[in-house]
């Protein structure tokens, strides 16, 4: 699985985007699929996933309410819908696929990523 993140770019607080995460290969849609950020300096940490069929969602708490994470798999593309930004969103975001159908925190679990779409939230 190939995956190509965009739709990053700069915000005011307060505002909103839509990260997209279109995906090559025919595994897509029997794939958990995630987004996760890196901020300068930081680790990167888990912000939301999905499982194939988009049942099952999860989100890391400081999200919550303000993300939305979802899949078209007829598109073989995953969405992270980011509302109320907040300047301590700004990172780098990437999506990544897991190596089997289910959800996962974890990044051990994921097998592909992509490379990247920055997102700057100004105050």
């Amino acid at each position: 699985v190939q995956l190509q993140a965009s739709g990053g770019g700069l915000v005011q607080a307060g505002g909103s985007l839509r990260l997209s995460c279109a995906a090559s290969g025919r595994t897509f849609s029997s794939s958990g699929m995630g987004w996760f950020r890196q901020a300068p300096e930081k680790e990167r940490e888990f912000v939301a996933t999905i499982s194939w069929s988009g049942g099952t969602t999860y989100y890391v708490d400081s999200v919550k309410g303000r993300f939305t994470i979802s899949r078209d798999n007829a598109k073989n593309t995953v969405y992270l819908q980011m509302n109320s930004l907040k300047p301590e969103d700004t990172a780098v975001y990437y999506c990544a696929a897991v190596r089997g159908p289910y959800s996962s925190s974890s990044r051990d679990a994921y097998a592909y990523w992509g490379q990247g779409t920055q997102v700057t939230v100004s105050s």
